[in-house]
């Protein structure tokens, strides 16, 4: 049995929702020991995350999640109903692919030593 539209539509923002939460999070952790922050913002089909001149941005569309960084990389992914972010080479956790996306962000902003 199939689950109603609607609570479909509310599972989709409430893991829409929970990746922003994992991202804000592991940037947080991220940039504790260089001492810089990034801005997370939450939209109901975009999230935008910047540190200095680096960025990410996902944009949601239903299931479908693409994703775009500053250095020019992106991809397309979809949510499952099981919270996890699947592609065409496989389902990954959310908090993994949160964790990743904060840690490029984070360490693509870099300062000099």
């Amino acid at each position: 049995m199939t689950a109603p539209p609607h609570s479909l539509d509310a599972l989709w923002n409430e893991l829409w929702v929970s990746l922003a939460s994992l991202l804000r999070s592991y940037i947080a952790v991220h940039g504790l020991s260089s001492n810089r922050q990034a801005a997370v913002e939450l939209g109901e089909d975009r999230i935008l995350a910047r540190c200095g001149e680096s960025w990410l941005d996902l944009r949601r569309m239903g299931t479908q999640v693409s994703w775009q960084c500053g250095d020019g990389r992106s991809g397309v992914l979809e949510l499952t109903e099981t919270g996890r972010l699947r592609s065409e080479l496989g389902e990954e956790e959310m908090d993994m692919a949160a964790e990743a996306w904060a840690r490029d962000l984070m360490k693509l902003t870099e300062l000099p030593r």
